[in-house]
């Protein structure tokens, strides 16, 4: 049995969790795209809609979510090609670290 102690566990279910989050948000996503067939004035509804600090929050913990998502498979490939197993409380951390540094600077509008 795992240790769920582990860093390297923990980074594993935020890895499978933000992927499988990520998958839910996606037949929104491409709903919200869709308005734009139906022409400008239901795209510009939609827009009002989303212009909403309870949005802006939603946007952020995608993209904390999606920071999280490419870190975690950055970690996965350095274990798989670098062979770095003894480091895994490193990468878990840099991997966290990562995330939260991106959904800071999108949090504060930087860049």
């Amino acid at each position: 049995m795992r240790d769920r102690r582990h860093p390297a566990y923990w980074g594993f279910v935020l890895h499978r969790a933000s992927g499988v989050a990520l998958a839910l948000f996606l037949p929104l996503h491409f709903w919200a795209l869709g308005q734009a067939i139906h022409g400008a004035a239901a795209l510009d509804g939609f827009l009002r809609l989303v212009d909403h600090p309870l949005f802006t929050l939603a946007e952020w913990g995608l993209v904390v979510l999606l920071a999280l998502h490419l870190a975690g498979g950055l970690r996965v490939m350095a274990l798989e090609f670098l062979g770095w197993r003894h480091r895994q409380k490193d990468l878990v951390a840099a991997s966290a670290g990562f995330a939260f540094g991106i959904g800071m600077m999108f949090l504060l509008h930087v860049g």
